[in-house]
């Protein structure tokens, strides 16, 4: 048997709570909206389930936020999410998914690479889970949802474009594309055009036609050796996301980018 858990990911709703003397029917919807929040409108399979956590869940075993940790620490989590996706898709999902909004910026990511890198799968999942952010947006009870939708106190208003770009699409189902959509718009500190059109004339839109300078230093058991550490190289908007992958890959820190005048 499959449960459908797809839903229109932009529709405003109250959120859940899970609260004393909750009914099986209240239960299952706050469960069901865990999966669809957690697994990104993943179509489940019954065998999928996490049937012990769902049991804690309902004799009050652990909380909410607990049953998140389950789900988000499941083998089913990594293989939709972690295994088939870049590191930086990974990342930008997570945030999503616990969360409920976009990374703010490439220091933001990079924070979130170094924990993944440092301390493994499991930190990386709780630094959200554990965050201040996530106990004063959910608490122990309800849960999460998108908050970059909405204005919310401390979020950028870019946030609403970066998470409307996170939700519609092929992002209803995020397993369905596994490469990320906003690493190139944060790391340039970019607007995200929530829709770009399609012109016949071969002129280009916002930034896709511009240039940009990204300026890196070299890994630091590079830098003891070479005089100059600082590089540069200057790339087309549609090539930033894989530049700075690469730089990444190098071991390198990318220091600034900027729009080529």
């Amino acid at each position: 048997m499959m449960a459908n858990l797809t839903a229109s990911a932009t529709v405003e709703m109250e959120p859940l709570e899970l609260r004393p003397n909750t009914t099986e029917e209240e239960l299952q919807q706050i469960i069901t909206a865990v999966y669809r929040q957690v697994l990104g409108n993943q179509y489940l399979m019954e065998s999928d389930r996490l049937t012990s956590a769902e049991s804690q869940l309902r004799n009050g075993d652990i909380t909410v936020r607990g049953f998140v940790r389950a789900v988000a620490q499941s083998s089913l989590y990594q293989s939709l999410f972690f295994h088939s996706a870049s590191q930086y898709r990974f990342i930008e999902l997570n945030f999503k998914h616990f969360l409920g909004r976009p990374p703010q910026s490439q220091q933001e990511v990079s924070e979130h690479v170094q924990i993944y890198n440092e301390e493994g799968y499991a930190a990386e999942i709780n630094s959200y889970l554990d965050s201040n952010e996530y106990a004063q947006s959910f608490g122990e009870n309800i849960v999460p949802s998108p908050r970059g939708i909405r204005s919310v106190v401390g979020l950028k208003n870019e946030s609403f474009n970066r998470m409307f770009s996170l939700l519609r699409g092929p992002a209803n189902n995020d397993s369905s594309n596994n490469n990320a959509r906003l690493i190139s718009s944060i790391a340039a500190n970019l607007a995200t055009p929530i829709k770009p059109p399609t012109l016949g004339n071969g002129a280009n839109y916002d930034n896709t036609g511009k240039r940009f300078r990204i300026a890196f230093s070299s890994k630091q058991g590079a830098a003891r050796i070479n005089k100059f550490s600082r590089q540069e190289w200057v790339v087309r908007y549609s090539q930033m996301s894989k530049t700075i992958q690469n730089i990444h890959k190098m071991g390198a820190k990318i220091l600034k980018i900027t729009e080529m005048v």
